[in-house]
């Protein structure tokens, strides 16, 4: 039980990689906030899940680009668990649509800027005034930070380049008292492919991957839990590559 009596946030934490994170946190000992903005079910499911093995969770929904609802997060942490926050897991963000440059408007810019990167400053300044020596922030980047991503992903990809960036920045403004890393997924079988992506583009990216399959959740979730452990704890800065080989950094 690795992190027992330490507390986790998880933001975007009701569906998919947020969810999974949220369960295997839990699993090691962890008392667990749970963000969601459109998940409800899969939060609140989750609660009743680790409450009924023991554990402690709470979910609260909360729009993570807007200061109020991440104030408002951080203090019902705070108030049902405890001052101090050991883990932040920020899996907030999204694509939104898919849009070329000539497509997209400055809004759609801004909203996905605003999704994937704006959320992770307000909610990171939020939390390490909170977060004791020790403490570790793991964030969602995207192999996009990495390749530029897909078709119509030039915000998107723009802005999970910029949680790299952020990470780095972090990990040597918050050291040695916090760690921050952070994940670079490929193609993991979650809503966000079941979306945009077309089931013959993943299955031609799953056989191009040297693995020959598609990630998972689960998967993501045993990297985001190893960062927020004392395993790694010569580890920061990082932008770890998960995607069964298929790009190498």
């Amino acid at each position: 039980m690795q992190f027992e009596g330490k507390t986790a946030i998880v933001t975007g934490g009701g569906r998919d990689i947020g969810r999974a994170c949220v369960m295997r946190l839990a699993a090691q000992g962890a008392r667990v906030a749970i963000n969601y903005f459109s998940s409800a079910e899969g939060a609140k499911t989750a609660v009743g899940e680790i409450m009924s093995v023991g554990g402690e969770a709470f979910a609260l929904k909360g729009d993570m680009t807007d200061p109020a609802d991440v104030s408002a997060l951080v203090e019902e942490t705070q108030s049902r668990f405890g001052d101090k926050i050991d883990i932040l897991v920020h899996v907030t963000g999204g694509l939104l649509a898919r849009k070329t440059i000539l497509e997209m408007d400055r809004d759609h810019w801004d909203r996905v800027m605003a999704l994937n990167t704006t959320s992770l400053f307000l909610t990171a300044k939020a939390v390490v005034p909170r977060m004791p020596a020790g403490g570790s922030i793991v964030a969602l980047a995207s192999q996009a930070g990495r390749d530029g991503g897909g078709p119509g992903a030039v915000a998107y990809a723009s802005s999970k380049g910029a949680v790299m960036t952020m990470t780095r920045a972090l990990a040597k403004e918050l050291s040695p008292a916090i760690r921050v890393n952070a994940l670079c997924p490929g193609m993991i079988d979650t809503d966000f492919h079941n979306t945009f992506t077309k089931p013959e583009v993943r299955a031609n990216v799953a056989k191009a991957t040297p693995l020959k399959r598609e990630g998972t959740s689960e998967d993501c979730a045993e990297l985001v839990a190893f960062l927020a452990s004392d395993q790694s704890a010569f580890m920061t800065g990082t932008c770890i590559d998960i995607n069964g080989g298929l790009l190498f950094s």
